[in-house]
């Protein structure tokens, strides 16, 4: 059997959102060409919010598709306020954006004393799920052991799904679905199978999905020792490029922790952009899918920056950091591990 990303993780039961943002009409354009250009680097958070949403409007008007996004930025007293709040509570395809999810299940667990990041679980050539994603099913290796923590910095990094697999062995589908709806979470949940140890990656929608970022930072989710664990590893330069960070710099994009997700016609991803003195200053939960401009069939075969979605996150990526970078907020600081150069040895 050939296994590809619908087998392994399905596509859930609820209909994405039909409402396609950004009207290509005359009007709109418009009264785009009328509008004021927000400076590129305000230094208000009300302007801030204003320069996303303007940059954010243009490109998912050029992107075309179906877009359900919510981004917000902190106020210096700590409040955020919306920049962007469209179809933000239609329940959407997650996909892998949903790891994020899974890892928070998890880490629960290890907080809670019921497991640990160094437990070890067995890595069988029955569980290494055949694609290229991710480094299990490349390595060749197996039977082998890893440890939970290994499991969930390959989940986040990489994106690899024979990690959620390995999740699974350690937090079952029902029970992770009931520690995320213990949390406040039902709509983000996986899809459980016949396999109790397995799931499909389900689905969320903008805001909860925009909710449990903020809620993790804010250190409501989890102890202080698995927040900084699971934000270290989304800040990491291994992580996530091609989207929100591509166009920003290697110092740039350790402040920047960011979780993608795709399939078919969806192209999702959410994150958190730390401020210069590493305080929480922008959050973002984007989900798009549908007819994008262009050709569909290249379109649905296209995971990488030439995809009119995902090139849209990457411009958007830029104006949103340079739109935050002379402000801040009073959020709590979160201390990222400094990227040190090697050359092997």
């Amino acid at each position: 059997m050939t296994l590809n990303r619908r087998s392994v993780f399905g596509l859930g039961t609820v209909a994405a959102a039909t409402a396609v943002l950004g009207s290509t009409g005359a009007a709109a354009q418009a009264q785009e060409d009328a509008e004021v250009e927000i400076e590129r680097s305000p230094t208000t958070a009300d302007r801030s919010r204003k320069r996303v949403a303007q940059v954010y409007r243009r490109q998912v008007r050029k992107a075309k598709g179906t877009w359900s996004s919510l981004i917000t930025v902190a106020d210096l007293d700590g409040q955020t306020k919306s920049a962007v709040d469209e179809n933000a509570d239609v329940v959407v395809q997650a996909y892998s954006v949903n790891k994020v999810a899974v890892a928070v299940a998890v880490l629960d667990k290890v907080d809670r004393g019921l497991i640990k990041l160094t437990d070890q679980v067995e890595v069988t050539e029955a569980i290494v799920i055949q694609d290229t994603d991710g480094i299990f099913a490349l390595d060749g290796a197996y039977p082998s052991k890893v440890t939970v923590g290994h499991a969930l910095a390959n989940l986040l990094t990489v994106s690899d799904n024979t990690a959620v697999r390995l999740c699974g062995l350690v937090v079952p589908a029902l029970e992770l679905n009931q520690i995320l709806r213990d949390k406040g979470f039902v709509h983000t949940q996986v899809v459980p199978v016949a396999n109790p140890n397995r799931f499909f990656l389900g689905t969320t929608t903008a805001r909860e999905m925009h909710t449990l970022l903020q809620k993790l930072v804010d250190g409501q989710l989890l102890t202080a020792a698995s927040t900084a664990y699971l934000l270290n590893i989304l800040r990491a330069t291994a992580s996530f490029t091609d989207g929100v960070r591509l166009n920003l710099r290697t110092n740039e994009r350790l402040r920047v922790a960011t979780k993608a997700g795709w399939f078919e016609d969806g192209r999702n991803e959410a994150g958190i952009m730390f401020s210069e003195d590493n305080r929480a200053i922008l959050i973002y939960s984007m989900f798009a899918s549908g007819t994008f401009d262009g050709d569909k069939a290249e379109n649905d075969a296209d995971f990488s920056t030439t995809h009119p979605a995902v090139a849209a996150r990457a411009e958007l990526g830029r104006s949103m950091f340079d739109a935050v970078i002379k402000i801040t907020t009073t959020k709590p600081k979160h201390r990222a591990k400094v990227y040190r150069f090697v050359n092997g040895g």
